[in-house]
């Protein structure tokens, strides 16, 4: 199989990629390399799977010296005339698309941005898989979708109508998205709501990061809602098994679904949304006391109110993806973080 993965250079698509090329899949990636954070760590990511990234050129494909079966190709997603020759030349069998604009701060003071990514990008990425009739398109959605939503563990087959960031509301857009092109065309697809992701090669603008950051240099961190906020964090290595294991497994529709009682997780098209997260929320400050013992030092804690656009928990009911795919996650938060703050030390020269 050719397998498309979008995003290679960000933290779970570079995973992802590294990943099915270990597996032997014939793998092509691609990435804008955008400014959102440090593009040293960009390059770090794509340099450790063998790419050279000294002379990138948009549109040239650069193939890597760790595993043959894998390329990257520097290109944007919203650009529709690059995106149409991509598939007209790669003719992929499946899709795993995991490149968007990330962070929901970020997207209160930066609408446009997620306009061109997450939803013109991904509107590319939909019309390539229609043009080549890809076996199965796998993408990354959010437990932001669920937004004002309180009913705890969150569950795919509740509603999600009421997304309180513009990233949020991009994500939930997506998953629309995707249902509509599996109705019209047939198109399998599949949604993963990501929860929390953690780990080595993770972005700096993520909180554990900032706060590994902060301890190390003895510089305070901001903690908002005065810490009492909990989320179901989950290490990426697992998140890249349960990516795996359904990109192998194409949607099908559900015999039983209804128009009269609509399955928001099913269709009788071939559409599916997961969950994909630990089932095991953490507080905040548990979090943070973790840090503390991976590093050694304790953190100096600035408390603030809540933020615009946060949610004050995030708990995944795991139960589908556990039934159809025999998935658990299996890292504990303190071996997670110990592998993420040794990461840390030897990127970062700390």
């Amino acid at each position: 199989m050719k397998i498309l993965v979008t995003g290679t250079a960000g933290f779970i698509g570079f995973f992802v990629a590294q990943r099915l090329a270990q597996l032997g899949f014939e793998v092509v990636g691609v990435d804008n390399i955008n400014t959102y954070y440090d593009v040293n760590l960009k390059h770090g990511r794509l340099q450790a799977t063998g790419i050279e990234t000294d002379n990138l050129q948009d549109n040239e494909p650069v193939c890597s010296t760790l595993y043959p079966n894998y390329c990257f190709i520097k290109l944007d997603i919203a650009d529709r005339a690059q995106m149409e020759n991509l598939f007209a030349t790669h003719q992929f069998d499946a899709v795993c698309h995991l490149a968007a604009q990330a962070g929901v701060r970020y997207s209160i003071t930066n609408p446009h941005d997620y306009a061109l990514s997450n939803l013109s990008g991904f509107l590319n990425i939909l019309e390539g898989c229609r043009k080549v009739q890809v076996k199965h398109l796998v993408y990354a959605s959010s437990s932001s979708v669920y937004g004002l939503n309180s009913n705890t563990p969150f569950s795919v087959h509740d509603g999600a109508a009421h997304p309180v960031s513009l990233y949020a509301a991009s994500k939930k857009s997506n998953e629309m998205m995707a249902h509509s092109y599996s109705h019209l065309y047939n198109i399998p697809t599949t949604g993963l709501r990501f929860f929390t992701v953690y780990g080595p090669w993770g972005r700096p603008d993520m909180a554990y990061f900032k706060f590994a950051d902060a301890i190390i240099k003895g510089t305070p961190i901001d903690v908002y809602n005065n810490g009492e906020m909990q989320r179901d964090f989950t290490y990426v290595d697992d998140i890249v098994e349960g990516i795996i294991r359904v990109l192998d497994r194409p949607a099908v529709a559900n015999p039983q679904w209804s128009s009269e009682n609509p399955d928001p997780a099913t269709s009788s098209a071939p559409y599916r949304l997961y969950n994909i997260g630990n089932s095991s929320p953490v507080k905040l400050m548990n979090f943070i006391e973790a840090l503390e013992t991976a590093i050694g030092k304790k953190a100096v804690i600035n408390l603030l109110p809540m933020q615009a656009g946060d949610v004050l928990s995030t708990d995944a009911d795991m139960s589908d993806l556990e039934l159809d795919f025999n998935y658990y996650p299996k890292t504990e938060i303190q071996s997670g973080i110990d592998r993420f703050v040794d990461w840390f030390r030897d990127f970062y020269k700390v």
